[in-house]
Formats: structure tokens, C-alpha cells, sequence
């Protein structure tokens, strides 16, 4: 199982792309688990993931979520994210983790 969180803001666009990204996995019959948390709610979770990816309007937050934990973060392209592109986010955060 591969296990994907999303940071944002407030978790709420995010949602949205969880769902999209949800979608792809299982037309992939890939199993994941993907969720979406606020930056204050992520930090007490990191450890637990194989990726972090963050929303591009916390991208300032990168250095100190890397600062505490060694799981993999990558900031989510600014277009995927715009056009909720499940497919491809699910994608690159496929890529980090293989």
C-alpha cells in the first residue's frame, strides 16, 4: 500500500484532489491511501507516510516540515494542482516513492 499525504492550507481544495487522485489509483487497481491535512495538522503525522506532497500555497513551509521528518516531500506542480490533475499528482508522487 502506498501512502500519500497532501498538505495545504486548510485542507479544503485538497480534498478535491484526494478524491481525483483516489480515482486514478483505483482505475490502476493500485492500492493507496491518500489524505489531505492542514500544515499545523501534518506536522504531528509526518513520519507516517512514504511521500508528503505539498499544495503550492505552502510551498514556503517546505524547509521546516524537512527539518522534521526524513519522508520524502515534494511541492505539487502549480498547474496539476490547479486543474485538480489527480492522474498526474498521484503520478509524481508514485515517482518518489519508487
Amino acid at each position: 500500500m502506498k501512502k500519500i499525504l497532501l498538505v495545504c492550507c486548510a485542507g479544503m481544495s485538497t480534498s478535491m484532489l484526494v478524491l481525483k487522485m483516489e480515482k486514478a489509483a483505483v482505475a490502476r487497481g493500485l492500492e493507496a491511501q491518500i489524505k489531505a491535512l492542514p500544515v499545523l495538522d501534518a506536522e504531528s503525522e509526518l513520519n507516517d507516510w512514504d511521500v508528503i506532497m505539498l499544495g503550492p500555497q505552502v510551498r514556503n513551509m517546505e524547509k521546516r516540515l524537512r527539518e522534521l521528518t526524513s519522508t520524502p516531500i515534494e511541492v505539487i506542480n502549480m498547474r496539476d494542482y490547479g486543474m485538480m490533475n489527480g492522474e498526474k499528482v498521484l503520478d509524481a508522487a508514485l515517482k518518489i516513492i519508487e
